[in-house]
């Protein structure tokens, strides 16, 4: 291997274009090849040539490839990458389904690959923090993870609906935060907007740690709203991933003078803080983690088979929508 890793991007859409920037700024990485069957809308190739298929980008010679096309190619291009000996970021969620999802990551591993997925919200620079003060013990026992994510509908997104678009995120990082598995889900979902897939969903359940946790998501809000909210034992961490802000709210210590409220045994409001942190763009964190991950320098990077994990919470959000039962992992 060379002393650059050479990578390749396949899709050069709204999240490849990214993709593409970042392999170029990441140290490390030495982007040589782009490919896309659609071209180049957003002319990020620069003086690359715009290549048509994987197959065309693996014939260049890459190290590395990350996968940003959508969701219904990802195994496709995922087993021709594992099958050429490339590592492997391929953009959430690891594929169109659980049986997919568990045929790209087991030829991953089976070829000794580094196999990735983009859950970029994990390299957040709030969440980050928030999960270091969690490890720390700041809120004593967790109770609960709460997490909120709302905003238009994006153009750009045809073959999923919300809950495969945008709910993974939070499936995967709730898990991430609570460090557990989900034990059960139960969810419910809409559609308001007379296209085929859901555009609403909430969804509630548990952790095998015995944490708690609700997510709510939907493509209806004329507004962006990206919340994740942990509260424990010693009160409430809050992270506002649109804006990369952590805020700690401290249960009150102050002795209650009003009986009626004393009498309640719950907690009171204590001092708020909001953390002063240094905000780099997530995705170049996540590209450093994969980077990191295939030097064998580093394991921060999302392992498919974390992947695989929250793409079987994801259908089972989805079974449960359908159902009306509660479905258990």
């Amino acid at each position: 291997m060379s002393a650059s890793l050479r990578v390749g991007v396949l899709g050069l859409g709204s999240m490849g274009r990214h993709h593409v920037r970042n392999a170029r700024n990441t140290e490390g990485f030495e982007l040589v090849a782009v490919a896309d069957p659609g071209g180049d809308r957003f002319g990020v190739a620069g003086s690359l040539p715009v290549l048509d298929s994987v197959s065309a980008m693996i014939e260049v010679g890459i190290d590395a490839a990350i996968v940003a096309v959508p969701t219904v190619f990802h195994e496709e291009a995922a087993l021709a990458l594992a099958e050429a000996g490339v590592h492997t970021l391929v953009e959430k969620p690891l594929a169109a389904s659980v049986e997919a999802g568990q045929r790209v990551a087991e030829a991953f591993k089976s070829a000794g690959l580094i196999g990735a997925v983009g859950y970029v919200e994990r390299c957040n620079p709030a969440l980050l923090e928030m999960r270091k003060r969690l490890a720390e013990g700041q809120l004593g026992d967790v109770y609960q993870v709460v997490t909120r994510r709302q905003s238009p509908f994006p153009a750009r997104i045809s073959d999923v609906g919300v809950v495969k678009d945008l709910a993974t995120h939070d499936v995967d990082l709730a898990a991430w935060v609570a460090g557990s598995e989900y034990k059960e889900i139960y969810a419910q979902t809409a559609h308001r907007s007379g296209r085929e897939h859901e555009d609403m969903v909430v969804a509630s359940g548990s952790f095998k740690n015995g944490v708690l946790v609700n997510h709510l998501v939907n493509w209806l809000t004329p507004f962006k709203d990206r919340t994740t909210i942990v509260t424990g034992e010693h009160g409430a961490l809050v992270a506002d991933t649109a804006m990369g802000d952590l805020t700690f709210y401290e249960n009150g210590d102050m002795p209650l003078q009003w009986d009626q409220i004393a009498a309640f045994r719950g907690v009171s409001e204590g001092t708020v803080t909001r953390y002063a942190l240094a905000k780099r763009e997530p995705l170049a964190v996540e590209h450093e983690h994969f980077r990191d991950a295939i030097l064998g320098k580093g394991n921060e990077h999302v392992s498919m088979e974390e992947g695989l994990n929250a793409l079987k919470v994801v259908e089972g959000i989805l079974a449960s929508a359908a159902s009306g039962q509660a479905v258990h992992f």
